[in-house]
């Protein structure tokens, strides 16, 4: 076999690693680019995102039911992780319900259907790729080197600015719906943030 015709690795060139969450500064410019160019769905999608701190898979997968009872947005929803199975709770703030509601009255759609559908026909709901290329464009519109983000930074966005302001380990674990502490701690990177935090602190 020519090894010079085998296939290059997927990441060649590709920076690789935990995708940076976003910052308050960075989360207003995009609501604002998002509500000037009156793009509903991406605005419903974008609070969502980070409201539920969901992964890509589990909130493509969510159903108008899952987050309505009747025709009022639930203000707490609870979902079953698709990597998991275990279920996970996350808040709907006011500005999220607002979104999402103008959304599902814009889209017309019924308690069953998903909540963000596909317009390809291979998919009843987006994808997560598409999910990806969205976020992509998101963090794009507003200045920020896309390759250090992309869909996990959505979910541990409000993860790590609660924790920043709490140091509460365990409600973030709760939140992400992670098994264990130790998978939270790796997750949001924390022991390396806070070390640097201290060294910036720390005059010799």
């Amino acid at each position: 076999m020519n090894t010079s015709q085998s296939h290059e690795p997927w990441n060649k060139g590709k920076l690789i690693g935990q995708k940076s969450p976003l910052k308050l500064k960075d989360i207003w410019a995009i609501r604002f680019h998002l509500q000037q160019d009156k793009r509903i769905r991406d605005l419903a999608l974008f609070n969502l995102a980070i409201d539920s701190k969901l992964r890509g898979c589990d909130l493509v997968d969510l159903r108008v039911r899952d987050i309505t009872h009747g025709n009022q947005m639930m203000s707490r929803a609870m979902v079953m992780q698709r990597k998991t199975q275990r279920p996970v709770q996350f808040e709907l703030t006011e500005p999220t319900r607002d979104a999402v509601a103008l959304w599902i009255a814009k889209a017309k759609l019924s308690s069953e259907q998903f909540l963000f559908p596909s317009r390809q026909k291979d998919s009843p709901h987006i994808t997560t790729r598409q999910y990806a290329r969205i976020v992509h464009r998101w963090v794009q519109s507003v200045g920020l080197d896309t390759t250090n983000y992309g869909t996990h930074t959505m979910r541990r966005t409000k993860a790590t600015l609660i924790y920043r302001h709490t140091k509460n380990l365990r409600a973030i674990q709760l939140l992400l719906g992670h098994s264990r502490l130790e998978s939270t701690i790796r997750y949001l990177g924390i022991e390396v943030d806070d070390a640097l935090e201290i060294a910036e602190q720390t005059e010799i």
